[in-house]
């Protein structure tokens, strides 16, 4: 009996913070359960996270976006445009790259995690993203109406959200443009809830493009300090080696790889973070109480804040007043629940099995 080789699917995340790569990894093991061999691709961190998580796949470096971030959060949307030419450059250089990578590594389909020019017209590609809409204030129209042109080009778009009220995304998930291809998978997550006893008041965990993520860091290890309980703080900075360091009455780590971070935030009560949508994905799925600080400047999570806070979930801080009392209001809100998804891999991936 001749055994029939493995469909090889090309799965590619944006490098910004770890989140893109970190909801790929529920992605990547459904891949494998249904008898495909993925093919990871990114640059940075996310592909640094995603090698130690799958070290027996192959890995394919893309060159990098090379975006600037701005330090004042008042300048982050100015900062941001102005680099548009630049990034247009850098998405035709990665398509470029795409097709010989395609080419050589006999590539079945594709999954871009909002990597704009990861597709190929001979082959199904498929985008996933939770921002149909993309918010950046009076501008919102604009930036909006890009990215879902290149959205267009791909067969399918799959959204980690449900399409039913309540969601987690709201208006950044749900669109009234009809010209898309959309399915609503289900929010995505790496994570499991488990009845473990719990050794942590708090667990702060940090992500996101620099030099936001070390400006948090410098102020949460600097308040915690003042904070009556036990703390596990993890800086979201891969490296080859796990750090861990304690000092008072917080532990550090530099990172943790997903069955250490599983455990960390079931032994956790609460947790202190930012506002990114693959955060918030990971406390639904573990039911959690949290309190969000968004990255300065950026709208989505500023958005997704608001919005949680106005439901009676979650409270947030703007980062410059953040103060450890801020903590105490945690308790006045409900916390984020388990949304649950009628979702099947196996149709999902009928896509890939089209000759």
């Amino acid at each position: 009996m001749i055994l029939q080789e493995r469909k090889r699917i090309l799965v590619a995340p944006l490098n910004w913070g770890l989140g893109h790569a970190t909801r790929c990894i529920p992605v990547i093991e459904a891949l494998e359960n249904h008898g495909f061999e993925p093919v990871i691709a990114s640059d940075g961190i996310a592909l640094a996270l995603l090698k130690k998580e799958f070290p027996h796949l192959k890995a394919v470096e893309l060159p990098g976006y090379q975006i600037e971030y701005a330090k004042n959060g008042a300048f982050f949307k100015l900062k941001l445009i102005g680099q548009i030419p630049k990034m247009i450059k850098a998405v035709r250089h990665e398509n470029t790259l795409v097709q010989q990578i395609v080419k050589e590594y006999n590539i079945s389909g594709i999954i871009s995690d909002n990597r704009l020019g990861v597709f190929c017209k001979k082959i199904p590609s498929v985008f996933i993203t939770h921002q149909l809409n993309v918010l950046t204030g009076n501008t919102t129209w604009f930036t909006s109406k890009i990215h879902q042109q290149f959205i267009k080009k791909y067969n399918e778009c799959w959204v980690p959200d449900v399409q039913t009220t309540p969601n987690l995304s709201g208006k950044l998930g749900h669109t009234e443009n009809e010209g898309l291809k959309v399915k609503y998978i289900g929010p995505l997550s790496r994570l499991h809830k488990k009845p473990l006893e719990k050794k942590y008041d708090l667990m702060a965990i940090l992500s996101g493009p620099e030099p936001q993520r070390t400006m948090l860091e410098e102020k949460l290890s600097t308040e915690l300090t003042r904070y009556k309980g036990r703390v596990i703080f993890v800086k979201g900075v891969v490296e080859q080696e796990e750090k861990v360091t304690v000092r008072d009455n917080i532990t550090y780590y530099n990172f943790m790889n997903t069955a250490a971070l599983e455990q960390a935030f079931n032994e956790s009560d609460k947790v202190l973070c930012r506002s990114g949508y693959t955060t918030i994905m990971d406390l639904a799925q573990l039911g959690k109480k949290a309190f969000f600080i968004p990255t300065p400047g950026q709208y989505e999570q500023e958005y997704l804040a608001y919005k949680l806070k106005k439901t009676g979930l979650v409270p947030y801080a703007r980062q410059s007043a953040f103060k450890v009392e801020d903590l105490e209001k945690i308790d006045m809100y409900k916390g984020l629940k388990n949304l649950g998804s009628d979702m099947r891999w196996k149709d999902l991936f009928g896509l890939f099995e089209c000759k």
